[in-house]
C-alpha cells in the first residue's frame, strides 16, 4: 500500500507560514514591503490589539487587475522574478511569492485594488486559503489589505504570541527598518486609533531625526558625523555619532540596497573604527547604508531576508573601517566652537596670570558606603529610621543584603569576620583603584570591587522589587524623560516594577515622562541614563517575562549605582564589601559570567620567584 501522497495547498501553505510569518511583525513587514515594491509614496499602517485583531496597510501604489489580484494569493506567484537567474539581479524587497499565499493562511484577508487605467476596482475575501468572494468595488488607486484574526485556524500558533505591549514593539522594530531605508515615502502608524508614528518625505537624515529625536531636546543627529566613500565594489554613506556622544544605548542599523540586515563581521568593523575612543561598555550608534551591485550579495538565505552574504566580505569590511575612521577624523580636526566676531568686545587681561590653588574642603567623616547612619550616627539625617523600616543593626544589614543566606551561627560582625577570615587582624589593601587583595589562608584573593558591589546592590533590588520595598527620595527639581515610540510601550510594561524599586514616574505626554522620585540608592545621580539603560536592556536582551524583565531592572540599577572603578576606598568601605560579599554562598562570577573574586594560590606566587 502506498504510504506517501500530497498536502493539500491549505496544508503546505499553512506550513510555509510558520517560516514566513511567525508573528504579527513578520506579517506588517511583507505587506509593507509589497507596497513599496508597487511603487508607493504614501503608506498607512493601521495596527489593533498590537496585530491579533487588525493590520491594515493603505497604499497608493500602481495597483493590481482582477487576474493579478486574485493570483497574487497563490504560492510561488510573482512579479519579480521569473528564471533562477533573476535572483542574482534582484533590486525588489520581495521575490519568492510566498508571503501572501502564508498569510492567507492563517488569517482572514480583504483586500480592494485597482489600477490607474481601470474604472472600478476589485475586492477579494480569503478566509484560510479559501475563497469566499471576488467582485467588482469602487476604491482609489492603489492597494488596501486588511489581515483579521491572525492565526485564528492555528490556535497553538496564535497561544505562542507574547504580550500586546511586547509585540507592539516588534511591530514599530520592524517598522523601523522599513521606514529608515525609505525616507522619500511618507509613512502613518496608528494602534488603536492613536497615531504613533507621522513621517513625511525627507531626507535620511531627517527621517532618522524623525523617527528618534525630540523635538523638545537638541536634535538627535546634531551628534553625528556623515560617512561617505565609493569605490568600484561598494558605495557607503551614513552616519557614525561621535565618540563624546556615545552611550551604553546605542542604535545601530545597516542597511544594503533598500533593505535592513544584521551583519556582526561588519559590526565589529564598525567598533574596530572606534578603538580607543570610547570608555568601558559603551556603544557608538550608527546608520549605514551600502550600495553594491546586487549579483555581489545573496539575500536568498533566509525567510526573513534580514541575513545577506556578501561574496567580498573582507574587502567590504576594510571599505567600512576605512570609512568610519575617515568620517572620525575629519570630526576631530575640526573646531568644535565655531565663535562668531561679529559685535566682539575687548577683555582686558590681567598682568599676573598665576593661578592660585583652589580650596577643597573635605568632610573626613564622609563614608557612602554607610547610608543607614549606623556607623556615623550624629552625621545621619533626621527620618533616615522612616525611609529604611527601623534601626536595623550591621548584622541586619549583612543579611537584607546576602537575602537571608547567612548562617544563623553568625549572631555578630566579629564572628562573622572571624569565621571568614577577614577580621580586623588581616590586612586589606586596595590595587589600581580597580581590586581588593586580601590575604587567605591558601593565598592572596583578588576582588573586583566594581563588580563585587554591583553584585550586592542587584540582590538587594530583587529582594526590593519582590517584596515592593524599594525607599524612594523625592526629587526637588523632576526630570524629564524623553522615549521613542517602542520604549514608551515598554515603559508601561514596566511602570509597577519601576515604582515598586522605588521611581515615580508620571506621563507627561505620549513619548515622555516626569521622574518625580527615584531609589535612595541612587543619590544624586541623574536617573535618565540609568531609566535609558534598563528600557534598552531589557529591549535588547528580549525579556518578555516579569522575572525576566526583573532581573534587568535589577542589573541595570546595580550597575549604574555600583562605586566605579578608579574610586579609592577606605579600609573600613573594603572590609565591609569583602563582608557582605564572602558571606553569600555564590559570589565568584556575575550573572553575565563575568569573574568577581580570584584566588591567586601560594604555588602560583612561588612560580614566579
Amino acid at each position: 500500500m502506498d504510504i506517501i501522497h500530497l498536502l493539500p495547498d491549505s496544508v503546505a501553505n499553512q506550513i510555509a507560514a510558520g517560516e514566513v510569518i511567525q508573528r504579527p511583525a513578520s506579517c506588517l513587514k511583507e505587506l509593507v514591503e509589497n507596497s513599496l515594491d508597487a511603487g508607493a509614496t504614501r503608506i498607512q499602517v493601521l495596527v489593533r490589539d498590537a496585530g491579533r485583531t487588525l493590520i491594515q496597510v493603505i497604499d497608493d501604489g500602481k495597483g493590481m487587475s482582477e487576474t493579478d489580484a486574485r493570483l497574487a494569493f497563490e504560492r510561488h506567484a510573482t512579479s519579480k522574478i521569473r528564471e533562477a537567474q533573476d535572483l542574482f539581479t534582484l533590486r525588489t524587497m520581495g521575490f519568492r511569492g510566498e508571503a501572501l499565499a502564508s498569510i492567507c493562511a492563517v488569517s482572514q484577508v480583504e483586500m480592494t485594488t485597482r489600477r490607474q487605467e481601470d474604472e472600478t476596482g476589485t475586492l477579494l475575501e480569503i478566509h484560510g486559503s479559501d475563497v469566499i468572494r471576488q467582485e467588482p468595488c469602487a476604491c482609489p488607486v492603489g492597494t488596501n489589505i486588511k489581515v483579521s484574526s491572525l492565526f485564528f485556524n492555528v490556535p497553538v500558533r496564535r497561544k505562542f504570541l507574547k504580550s500586546d505591549q511586547t509585540e507592539l514593539r516588534n511591530l514599530l522594530t520592524e517598522f523601523y527598518h522599513i521606514v529608515l531605508v525609505y525616507p522619500k515615502v511618507s509613512f502613518t502608524f496608528v494602534h488603536n486609533d492613536e497615531i504613533l508614528l507621522e513621517l513625511p518625505s525627507g531626507t535620511e537624515k531627517q527621517r532618522i531625526e524623525a523617527v528618534f529625536g525630540n523635538p523638545k531636546r537638541n536634535a538627535y543627529t546634531s551628534a553625528f558625523v556623515e560617512v561617505k566613500t565609493e569605490t568600484e565594489l561598494v558605495s557607503v554613506r551614513g552616519f557614525v555619532v561621535k565618540p563624546e556622544a556615545a552611550t551604553k544605548k546605542a542604535e545601530q542599523y545597516f542597511f544594503v540596497n533598500g533593505r535592513y540586515m544584521r551583519h556582526p563581521y561588519f559590526l565589529k568593523a564598525v567598533q574596530t573604527a572606534y578603538s580607543g575612543m570610547l570608555p568601558n561598555d559603551y556603544q557608538p550608534s550608527f546608520f549605514i547604508y551600502f550600495d553594491i551591485p546586487p549579483e555581489s550579495i545573496d539575500v536568498n538565505i533566509h525567510p526573513t531576508k534580514t541575513e545577506i552574504k556578501f561574496a567580498d566580505e573582507q574587502t567590504v569590511f576594510q571599505i567600512l573601517m576605512a570609512a568610519v575612521r575617515e568620517a572620525l577624523g575629519k570630526f576631530s580636526l575640526s573646531p568644535t566652537i565655531d565663535f562668531d566676531t561679529r559685535g566682539s568686545i575687548d577683555i582686558p587681561m590681567p598682568q599676573n596670570h598665576s593661578v592660585s590653588r583652589p580650596q577643597v574642603t573635605v568632610d573626613p567623616d564622609y563614608n557612602p558606603f554607610r547610608t543607614r547612619g549606623t556607623v556615623y550616627p550624629d552625621k545621619a539625617p533626621k527620618g533616615w529610621e522612616s525611609l529604611y523600616g527601623g534601626g536595623e543593626t550591621r548584622n541586619d544589614v549583612i543579611r537584607e543584603t546576602r537575602n537571608d543566606v547567612i548562617p544563623s551561627s553568625f549572631h555578630d560582625e566579629a564572628s562573622l569576620q572571624t569565621e571568614l577570615g577577614i577580621g580586623q587582624e588581616r590586612p586589606v589593601w586596595q590595587y589600581g583603584g580597580k581590586y581588593i587583595l586580601v590575604p587567605e589562608v591558601n593565598g592572596l584573593l583578588l576582588i573586583h570591587q566594581h563588580r563585587a558591589h554591583a553584585f550586592l546592590l542587584r540582590a538587594l533590588y530583587m529582594e526590593q522589587l519582590e517584596h515592593t520595598q524599594g525607599a524612594m527620595q523625592q526629587l526637588l527639581f523632576p526630570e524629564v524623560l524623553t522615549l521613542p515610540q517602542d520604549e514608551m510601550v515598554l515603559a508601561e510594561q514596566l511602570l509597577p516594577d519601576l515604582r515598586a524599586i522605588g521611581f515615580d514616574l508620571e506621563q507627561l505626554s505620549p513619548d515622555s515622562y516626569s521622574v518625580q522620585g527615584v531609589p535612595a540608592q541612587l543619590g544624586t545621580r541623574s536617573p535618565i541614563p540609568v531609566l535609558q539603560q534598563i528600557f534598552h536592556q531589557v529591549r535588547e536582551r528580549g525579556a518578555d517575562t516579569q522575572a525576566g524583565w526583573r532581573e534587568q531592572i535589577a542589573d541595570s540599577l546595580a550597575e549604574s549605582t555600583a562605586i566605579p572603578s578608579g574610586r579609592t576606598l577606605s579600609e573600613a568601605e573594603m572590609r565591609d564589601i569583602v563582608t557582605r560579599l564572602l558571606a553569600l554562598p555564590q559570589y565568584r562570577i556575575t550573572a553575565d559570567g563575568k569573574t568577581i573574586v580570584s584566588l591567586l594560590s601560594d604555588e602560583e606566587i612561588a612560580k614566579r620567584f
